[in-house]
């Protein structure tokens, strides 16, 4: 079994989006983040490899409407690092294997999440990731607990974080590669999300939803 967390944060408890939010206004930002974030999570349940939860970043956010239809975890305290190691060996040690997803990149379709499942259902040591346009990444997993320092000491939202992180993390199990995707951190990232949302071919409901947000605002040009 795979569980997946999906790192969130609450419209109104937290800033969301501040670059793209820079752009197109904090209200569409914020309309962005939890369509996305629904989207990912509705694309994981229809993978069916494991419990889906939402990693929210404010322990006030716990039952918040928006996250109510899956399970609920509260990020800890410290840099994204340690959140996401914290997170990742909480649901290693309860499930067996995690993967983790950013809820900015809504792109995404259930065969990947079940290849990641199935590379990580091996006995041994694996690991995962998903490559970001920028640098970064739009997905991590593996089958073993890593000490949080290993997710420490990468510096994070760089152009060289990914490489930086499988350096980091070398040494605990063999490596598959995901297909690039892009992250929405900017309003240019919105038309790349739109056109490789638009190349998939069984979206979800809640990916129809959010492409047709995209169509219906201004953020077209």
């Amino acid at each position: 079994m795979t569980a997946i967390a999906i790192f969130v944060k609450t419209p109104g408890l937290s800033p969301i989006k501040t670059r793209l939010a820079q752009s197109i206004g904090q209200v569409q930002a914020e309309q962005w983040h939890a369509l996305a974030a629904l989207a990912v999570a509705e694309v994981a349940k229809r993978s069916d490899i494991g419990p889906v939860y939402f990693a929210i970043a404010e322990p006030e956010g716990l039952h918040h409407p928006l996250w109510s239809q899956y399970e609920r975890l509260v990020q800890p305290e410290g840099g994204l690092g340690q959140r996401m190691a914290e997170i990742h060996q909480r649901l290693v040690e309860r499930h067996g294997a995690a993967l983790l997803l950013g809820a900015d990149t809504p792109q995404i379709a259930p065969k990947e999440l079940i290849t990641a499942h199935d590379w990580l259902s091996e006995p041994f040591p694996r690991q995962i990731i998903g490559p970001a346009t920028d640098g970064g990444f739009w997905t991590y997993g593996a089958n073993s607990v890593i000490a949080t320092t290993h997710w420490a000491e990468v510096k994070y939202s760089l152009p060289s974080t990914r490489s930086d992180f499988q350096r980091a993390m070398d040494g605990f199990g063999e490596w598959y590669e995901l297909p690039q995707k892009t992250d929405v951190d900017e309003a240019k990232d919105l038309i790349t999300a739109r056109d490789e949302l638009l190349t998939i071919s069984e979206k979800s409901p809640k990916q129809e939803e959010l492409l047709r947000w995209l169509e219906d605002s201004q953020l077209r040009s």
